[in-house]
């Protein structure tokens, strides 16, 4: 059934759930128990969409609020989804009986911060108790939901907010809060025991214990020079909507401890007009004003919050981990107008490489730890020299990167942290007609630096002069960011940095594919062995591919005719160039597997070729 009238049937409330398998545990065994369910299971759960109903109405009579959280739950494409199918407020994620049961909880705690202040119960520590109950509903709410999966390897339940996301899902998981499994209401009490024991722990230093202060980061409330080092985590961007996500749980708070903090809780969701994100690509209408500039602008005034209360020659560590050149740009363009001055860039491995935004993403394993002080800046540098000197810079950085590791898109980005140390060390950078030079100018020298370097590393040196602009755009692709599709934006960047048009090519019915907004590299396995035969063109990448699927096929002889007729069969760039992408990609790709095989027999292939060339010239 196409997507669209999927969506048209939930949306008009057409579409249903049936409970198929239930999992049960033991208590004294270990291991589940998987049975078809029942028509009493069925039964049950049909009462339990009718109970709710009575106990709603009475606690909104008692709290002046629906129980059961219908504020609006927004559509933003690629992360809230499930408005497209009709779960259009935050109480729709949640069946009935889920909702029976989130509401009784919350109830109870409620009732619990009364009678403890019956009892002549502290009013704080009443409060306190209170709130980490309230949490407790709030981790039930993360495992008891529609969007909830059922986790095959660990035979656990996976919890709604397993990324920062809300997609719909088919067949979900719904626990009993009491089962003794993972995610039921006892192990939600215990994970806050543990954080409390934890914190509990923390050393009292002389001055005092730690501060929690909530404010605003471009108007931090202390004096000027306070703070030896300041640490940041700033939003990525346009990556995540932070204040969207947190209504999940604010909108549970707001029923359990809501009327214990009325200051914290006096709006319907969480205030967003001031939190730091480009926000206006999601929703135009909603977030008009959410725009790159504002972003920059703000991003700024923080950074400049930052260099206030800092102590001349304090530090200033901020974390960034954006793939994208357009969250660069903003970013280097507010440490620059800040007043810091980075004197480090090095990337930490920070990310899961099998989370679930890396399988069809060209994401990034590592975050950059920009280290920034309070120091004098030198007088304003010319752009020819500067270049020369970040040139400089570079090639030492890139090979300690390179000998670390760091590859594919990590090491470009690491390239421009390590760019920022050069350019933020002036008060600003001009060219001689007097422009100052920004961001958008440094990262296209800075990427055309790193990628004339990794090429010279992958395909080791010797061969970068005897390839095509399109080849080391190829390769330096697979390197970076393997068979991922890539926003156009980058795509063009990266291949501008390699002197090639995008746009030019992929009307040539070459391997660039555009899909949507999105650039891909198309493998020999996407493509048609009768385009590549009809087009005979000279390109390494085309012949390359036409190549492979002729091996595949086990057209042996063709296969030889082409590499011959092309020039490639005797070409040591050729193999090095499918040697260098067989390298990059991971062992399940299917263009990996091709390469492999055709590469096993190169010796066999070279001597063909040779024969064939040795026959042609006889015949000449």
């Amino acid at each position: 059934m196409e997507a669209k009238t999927t969506r048209r049937l939930f949306q008009e409330g057409k579409a249903g759930q049936r409970m198929v398998a239930v999992v049960l545990k033991h208590p004294q065994r270990r291991g589940k128990t998987y049975r078809v369910a029942t028509a009493e299971d069925a039964r049950v759960f049909r009462e339990a969409e009718a109970a709710p109903q009575g106990k709603r109405e009475r606690l909104m009579l008692e709290w002046g609020m629906d129980p059961v959280p219908y504020e609006p739950l927004p559509l933003m494409s690629g992360v809230f989804n499930v408005p497209l199918y009709g779960i259009t407020n935050w109480g729709d994620l949640f069946n009935a009986r889920q909702q029976l049961a989130l509401i009784t909880f919350a109830d109870k705690v409620r009732q619990a911060h009364e009678q403890m202040l019956a009892k002549g119960t502290d009013p704080a520590f009443a409060t306190a108790v209170a709130t980490c109950f309230g949490l407790l509903v709030d981790r039930l709410a993360d495992y008891n939901s529609s969007l909830c999966s059922w986790h095959n390897t660990g035979e656990k339940v996976g919890h709604t907010l397993n990324r920062q996301a809300l997609p719909m899902v088919w067949d979900y998981f719904e626990i009993y809060p009491f089962s003794g499994a993972s995610g039921d209401a006892p192990s939600a009490i215990g994970w806050i025991r543990k954080v409390l024991s934890h914190c509990s722990h923390i050393p009292k230093a002389q001055a005092g214990v730690a501060t929690v202060v909530q404010s605003s980061a471009t108007q931090l409330s202390y004096s000027d020079g306070y703070f030896d080092a300041v640490f940041t985590d700033p939003p990525y961007y346009i990556n995540v909507p932070y204040a969207d996500l947190s209504d999940f749980f604010y909108v549970w708070l707001k029923r359990t401890v809501g009327h214990l903090y009325p200051d914290l809780f006096s709006t319907p969701l969480t205030p967003k007009s001031q939190e730091i994100c480009q926000m206006q690509h999601w929703d135009p209408e909603r977030y008009a004003d959410k725009t790159k500039e504002w972003f920059e602008n703000m991003l700024t005034r923080a950074f400049a919050e930052i260099h206030r209360v800092l102590k001349p020659g304090g530090v200033a560590v901020i974390v960034y981990a954006h793939k994208s050149t357009a969250g660069w740009e903003t970013v280097i363009n507010a440490l620059l107008d800040s007043g810091l001055v980075v004197t480090g860039a090095w990337p930490l491995y920070t990310e899961m490489k099998a989370r679930l935004r890396a399988r069809d993403s060209a994401t990034l394993s590592s975050s950059i730890y920009i280290v920034a002080r309070k120091v004098a800046r030198q007088p304003t540098g010319f752009y020819n020299e500067v270049r020369e000197e970040l040139r400089q810079h570079l090639d030492h950085k890139l090979q300690r990167l390179w000998e670390e590791g760091i590859g594919g898109a990590d090491f470009f980005i690491a390239a421009i942290g390590s760019a920022i140390e050069v350019f933020g060390k002036y008060e600003q950078v001009m060219d001689y007609e007097g422009n100052v030079i920004r961001a958008d100018r440094l990262l296209q020298d800075v990427r055309t630096i790193a990628t004339d370097y990794a090429v010279r590393q992958i395909l080791q040196n010797g061969f970068t002069g005897e390839v095509s602009d399109l080849t080391r755009l190829y390769v330096l692709w697979r390197w970076n960011y393997g068979e991922a599709r890539v926003p156009f934006d980058e795509a063009r960047k990266l291949a501008q940095s390699c002197g090639v048009d995008l746009a030019r090519e992929w009307g040539r019915r070459g391997f660039v594919s555009k899909e949507r907004e999105f650039v891909r590299l198309l493998g020999p396995q996407k493509r048609k062995l009768d385009d590549l035969e009809k087009d005979d063109t000279r390109e390494l990448v085309d012949v390359l591919h036409r190549v492979l699927l002729l091996w595949e096929k086990g057209r042996r002889e063709e296969l030889v005719q082409a590499l011959a007729a092309s020039g490639y069969g005797r070409s040591e760039a050729f193999y090095r160039v499918a040697q260098a992408v067989s390298e990059t990609l991971p062992n399940e790709s299917k263009e990996k597997k091709l390469l492999d095989g055709f590469l096993v027999g190169r010796e066999r292939v070279r001597e063909e070729v040779g024969k064939t060339g040795q026959q042609e010239r006889l015949f000449e």
